[in-house]
């Protein structure tokens, strides 16, 4: 598929899975717990991300999120030239579901939207949470999406990669705040204006998604650095051209 695709798919897809998120936080802060709990709100991330899988993960992979671009790249399973555009294409669409929350709402709604430790939850101890449950979700993704000794791989991933989600987010969100991802940190973080937490949701992550990356390649041993010699003949022709 030509990158230019891929890299619309992972705008497009990140779009959807942020909005659905976003949405259930409005929600919540609009209508009250009696059209939705938090629970809820980590159905949205879960779910949405799942969908947005099942509608683009066959044409980029379906990433929507820099610290699996970052943690794949780093088990050998995506080219590091495609990295940075990559990484692009997921902030361009998380920044237009948040555009959207602000144009429909207001910076305060939006506000909402921004990441953040719960109460008396330490930046250090946010941070270390961010980074293990990132790596943990790439562990799950390098599985079910790009290991073929799995069983599993494959028609399940949406579900596994989506559920992943909903439970992190459900059983850490409240401490952390929830993010895994930069980009779904960085995006709401840019529409209101508020970049007070912003480092833990920027670092923790990558660092978990290369942890995560590193260690799936070594139980995938050689077969993973197999299936990496085809992306390094991608980066060589890339820079060839």
């Amino acid at each position: 598929m030509p990158l230019s695709k891929r890299l619309a798919a992972e705008c497009i897809g990140t779009f959807g899975f942020f909005l659905t998120g976003f949405m259930g936080i409005v929600a919540l802060t609009t209508q009250g717990i009696t059209a939705i709990q938090s629970v809820g709100i980590a159905v949205g991330f879960g779910f949405g991300l799942a969908l947005m899988i099942f509608a683009f993960g066959h044409i980029s992979g379906g990433h929507f999120n820099p610290a699996v671009t970052l943690g794949l790249a780093s088990a050998r399973k995506h080219p590091v030239g495609e990295i940075l555009p990559y990484w692009a294409a997921q902030l361009v669409g998380g920044l237009l579901a948040a555009v959207l929350v602000l144009v429909l709402y207001t910076q305060t709604i939006v506000g909402k939207t921004v990441t953040a430790p719960g109460n008396n939850v330490s930046d250090g101890k946010a941070f270390i949470l961010e980074a293990v449950f990132t790596m943990l979700f790439v562990l799950v993704i390098a599985t079910v999406a790009t290991d073929d000794r799995a069983p599993w791989k494959g028609v399940f991933a949406p579900f596994a990669i989506g559920l992943f989600i909903f439970t992190a987010a459900t059983v850490a969100g409240p401490i952390t705040g929830g993010s895994f991802n930069p980009a779904r940190s960085l995006a709401p973080a840019i529409a209101a204006g508020d970049f007070s937490h912003i480092w833990i949701y920027l670092l923790a992550p990558l660092l978990g998604g290369v942890i995560g990356g590193l260690i799936h390649l070594y139980f995938a041993g050689q077969h993973s650095a197999a299936s990496g010699e085809e992306f390094d003949d991608l980066d060589r022709a890339a820079t060839a051209d």
